[in-house]
């Protein structure tokens, strides 16, 4: 009988454990519930692996409703840019500048999309993006679309902007690669970054190299990236100044210089601004590449070798351009930024989101 009793209580407190540790489950599933953990590798150990995979981890809470927590992410953002590319095509090679206008200045932190506070002036002011940056009111929408189709999940305007760039990239050329989510969005901008960070049209060779060697870029990813110049359209107020145009290619402007800075007129970057092909690359190897900075690239056998690669296989082209775009959307913010996810991409959150 004393074995019976105390076998029985053995049993009774298993249960009590069980529904105790079921107790526990509940009340942590109920805290959690809407709840998207986006976790930077790089904000928890301070290091930019080269793994790809490994950088960016990706922490789900509960999913809700058909799509996945992801799915519901890129479904929404895809949504506002197919329609915003199918209104203007060119617009998928302004979110893709957009993108590289932000990344390659204090890394993922969708900085260049804020506007001026009494504390700090906006990037869009920089000389390289002053009336020549589009595509804000893009990642705008995209952000109101996964607030309304994914309203369990907070995702920042950095994502966002990664998002569109791959998805214009892939209304492009019908290819895509891989992003993974974890950015969060910085609580200031800086235009001196911009200003000095960032390659302009008039860039010698030695300089643009430096620069994108201090991102961590060799010489054939800059010539890959540079190769987006395959689509989308410059300025004739850029144009209309010397030292930013190939000397060779004066004669062939459709811009009647001088211009107003407010002028509207565009040339395409190479002959078919609107299709992602090897047009540009055969430019550039000819003499013909409508900036300076494009011609420059064959001033070196590492540059000159890889301008004339991209050319004759597009394979290459598409796979080292995708490789290098997603290399430059794991760059991490400067060390010491406030971060956080912004409600509304073009301002910082009245009191900051906790920094995940």
């Amino acid at each position: 009988m004393a074995s019976f009793v105390t076998r029985l209580s053995l049993a009774l407190s298993f249960i009590a454990l069980a529904l105790a540790g079921f107790s526990i489950y509940q009340n942590t599933h109920t805290a959690m519930k809407g709840q998207l953990k986006l976790t930077p590798k790089w904000l928890l150990d301070n290091t930019l692996e080269s793994s790809v995979a490994d950088v960016l981890s990706l922490r789900l809470g509960i999913s809700s409703g058909k799509l996945s927590d992801e799915d519901c992410i890129f479904s929404a953002v895809k949504e506002v840019v197919d329609a915003a590319i199918d209104a203007e095509t060119r617009m998928g090679a302004s979110l893709i500048r957009l993108f590289f206008h932000d990344w390659f200045v204090d890394g993922c932190d969708a900085g260049l999309l804020l506007n001026d506070t009494p504390t700090f002036t906006r990037e869009q002011t920089a000389g390289g993006n002053n009336n020549s940056v589009t595509g804000f009111e893009v990642i705008q929408q995209a952000k109101e679309n996964v607030i309304t189709k994914c309203p369990y999940i907070q995702v920042s305007c950095a994502d966002i902007l990664s998002i569109a760039a791959r998805d214009s990239f892939q209304r492009f050329t019908g290819e895509t690669y891989t992003v993974t989510l974890g950015r969060l969005d910085a609580r200031t901008a800086n235009l001196t970054g911009a200003n000095t960070q960032l390659v302009g049209p008039n860039e010698e060779l030695a300089s643009q190299v430096e620069k994108f060697a201090a991102k961590g870029f060799s010489e054939t990813e800059l010539v890959a990236l540079l190769g987006v110049h395959t689509v989308g359209f410059s300025r004739c107020p850029l144009l209309c100044v010397p030292i930013f145009i190939n000397p060779a290619r004066a004669s062939t402007l459709q811009c009647n210089c001088p211009v107003s800075p407010d002028d509207t007129g565009l040339v395409g970057l190479d002959p078919t601004p609107l299709t992602w092909d090897q047009s540009f690359y055969s430019d550039v190897a000819n003499g013909q590449g409508l900036l300076f900075s494009d011609n420059e690239l064959m001033n070196s056998n590492t540059t000159s070798a890889a301008v004339r690669r991209y050319r004759d296989e597009m394979d290459a082209f598409l796979a080292d351009f995708a490789a290098a775009m997603v290399k430059m959307s794991l760059l991490p913010p400067s060390p010491g930024v406030e971060l956080e996810i912004r409600e509304v991409c073009s301002e910082v959150n009245a009191n900051t989101v906790a920094s995940m």
